[in-house]
């Protein structure tokens, strides 16, 4: 198993003997004669249980003292006691302090297994239900939504990239998925059952960065922070926006990122950690290395492997399965019934250019839910959705009408068929299949008629749609 056992009794044979029985069982273990050693070990890096000696001979504390000290330093961590002189009320003393369970010596080696044994399992279980409570309120499952080929290019890359333990960089806009490529990195490793700990970057105050990242100790009050690192040993540590921490604290990263130990903030003691690193940033990371942001050292240990997380406005064909998803998650998490999307208000989406990417359509499918009808047995119309998300200009809807009237049938024809399927074509990211499946058309006639329209490829198609929105807001101005 993952992680040591930490024996302390001043007694030479005792330690051996609990040593070997455990680690006939699988176990690995440490020893220590007094509480000055159990200190030191204790400091360097936490055991996965402690069992300790009540009566020490040559130390400057006895079991209780140093079981509330270890208390004080990890709250969670499982202690079973050990006594030859244990009577009642040491032992209730000792579990009141923070211990799972009282063992009086001599004892039978499977009944020291058993408790070992239970006491894991009650810690397993206790860290199962912290996270289990955090994954639920962050409201956000390690699952990428998505059939373009920008996201099938995406998951076949994490698929690769996760089984190893390799360090990453993620790159893409704000908002584009970059913490949940990087959870389901984590998910589908072999770190899964370990913690993913963020570290959001912009939001660590610079004068507690180092605390907050590495952790701090007071030998004095018995006082110890758990650093985020710490935190994330045998698992992942994520830093969001990773070109926001101060320079002098990227020189200290280097150094733990790759030795995988540090130094606690007011400690001497080098914590020892496994911790794989995963970084994300929303800009140029070579400019932001030529403009002395970000320390060229940091990028080349963090970046042994780079992911890109392409916008929602290079993937327009998975909005339409990111905005049902949301509709369900969302309706779910706020307990009201979901709504229904018309396909013009699915087509709208898929126009729009999401500058706000994967977030902005989260929100605005929020928004729709909080603010749809009670009656949620039809579909929702454009009407829900924000003035610049149903792309139609201001004041331009009555003078392209009139602009319209005035033209020949055939021209004026031929002048909604371009803008139509300009916007058909874009709103399937060109995929001609689909949108000849949409409009009703066979797929030879669909490409003859944007062959004849001169909207032919996506270019083509942006430019048209570009320049009907400028014709029509000059038409409302003038």
């Amino acid at each position: 198993m993952a992680g040591e056992i930490l024996i302390v009794d001043d007694e030479r044979d005792i330690r051996s003997l609990i040593s070997m029985t455990l680690e006939d069982e699988g176990y690995q273990s440490k020893t220590a004669a007094n509480a000055d050693e159990a200190r030191n070990i204790l400091l360097s890096r936490p055991p996965v249980l402690a069992i300790l000696d009540i009566w020490m001979r040559d130390s400057d504390m006895d079991g209780l003292q140093l079981l509330e000290w270890t208390k004080g330093v990890y709250p969670d961590l499982p202690v079973l006691m050990i006594s030859g002189h244990g009577t009642i009320e040491t032992a209730v003393q000792a579990i009141r302090q923070g211990a799972y369970d009282f063992i009086e010596k001599p004892f039978k080696e499977n009944r020291l297994v058993l408790m070992v044994e239970r006491a894991l399992e009650a810690a397993r279980l206790t860290q199962e239900n912290a996270e289990l409570r955090t994954r639920i309120s962050e409201d956000m499952a390690p699952e990428l939504i998505g059939n373009s080929q920008a996201m099938r290019v995406t998951r076949q890359a994490i698929s690769k990239i996760a089984p190893t333990a390799s360090r990453v960089i993620i790159n893409g806009p704000g908002g584009s998925g970059k913490e949940l490529a990087a959870r389901v990195i984590h998910d589908q490793s072999q770190r899964r059952d370990g913690r993913f700990v963020v570290a959001n970057c912009a939001r660590l105050a610079p004068e507690r960065v180092d605390a907050e990242l590495f952790g701090s100790e007071s030998m004095q009050a018995s006082r110890r922070i758990v650093g985020l690192f710490e935190q994330a040993h045998e698992g992942t540590l994520y830093f969001d926006e990773i070109c926001d921490l101060p320079l002098e604290t990227q020189g200290k990263i280097v150094r733990a990122v790759t030795e995988q130990r540090f130094r606690r903030v007011g400690g001497n003691a080098e914590v020892v950690v496994d911790v794989r690193v995963i970084s994300a940033s929303s800009r140029d990371l070579v400019t932001e290395i030529q403009a002395g942001r970000l320390r060229e050292d940091l990028y080349y240990r963090l970046g042994v492997v780079s992911l890109n997380v392409a916008p929602v406005s290079e993937r327009r064909e998975d909005i339409p399965l990111m905005a049902k998803h949301f509709v369900k998650k969302i309706a779910d998490r706020l307990g009201v019934a979901p709504i229904k999307l018309s396909d013009e208000v699915l087509a709208a989406m898929q126009g729009y250019e999401w500058p706000g990417n994967v977030r902005q359509i989260h929100n605005t499918i929020e928004s729709m839910l909080i603010l749809a009808p009670p009656d949620r047995r039809e579909p929702v119309g454009l009407s829900l959705l924000p003035a610049d998300i149903q792309n139609i200009p201001r004041g331009s809807s009555r003078s392209g009408l009139d602009e319209m009237f005035s033209l020949p049938l055939r021209n004026a024809r031929e002048d909604f068929e371009r803008v139509y399927l300009a916007t058909q074509l874009r709103r399937f990211d060109g995929n001609i299949s689909r949108m000849a499946n949409f409009v009703g058309m066979e797929r030879s006639a669909l490409h003859r008629k944007l062959k004849a329209l001169n909207i032919d490829n996506m270019e083509a198609a942006e430019h048209a749609v570009v320049a009907h929105t400028i014709d029509s807001e000059k038409g409302a101005t003038s």
